[in-house]
């Protein structure tokens, strides 16, 4: 896995993947594009997901849609590192059953998401679900 990045102007960049996707970041307050360290968020929130809406659909759950509502809490000394991030899974769909949500985001947390067992070395991150049954 390889990435480039590359300095646009001011504190604006471009980060192009190996497999030639890009997003633009800026380290200026994050007034044009996504922070870096929003991006980490972003990246964990988003790894997450797909476990947990893969495991969702084996489980054969009518999912609508899933969202992660992330916060991070920052150290207040340089360097300002992620000390806390909490992933709340916002599960919409039909007749879902809580323990089946709530064993997607176990193995997510614990066996499946690179991105938030990596943090979770040096980061204390938590996860919490909410389903919002939907009639039909």
């Amino acid at each position: 896995m390889s990435a480039k990045v590359q300095w646009i102007d001011g504190l604006k960049f471009v980060a192009t993947s190996g497999s030639g996707h890009s997003v633009v970041l800026d380290g200026d307050g994050a007034k044009d594009a996504p922070s870096p360290m929003e991006m980490v968020l972003m990246a964990a929130a988003s790894c997450s997901s797909v476990d947990v809406v893969s495991i969702l659909q084996k489980a054969k759950q009518s999912v609508r849609t899933v969202e992660v509502l992330v916060d991070g809490q920052r150290a207040d000394a340089t360097p300002a590192v992620f000390t806390d991030i909490h992933l709340k899974f916002v599960v919409y769909g039909r007749d879902i059953a809580p323990s089946h949500v709530e064993r997607a985001v176990k193995l997510s947390a614990d066996k499946y998401c690179s991105v938030s067992i990596m943090l979770s070395k040096s980061v204390n991150v938590t996860h919490s679900f909410e389903i919002v049954n939907e009639a039909g």
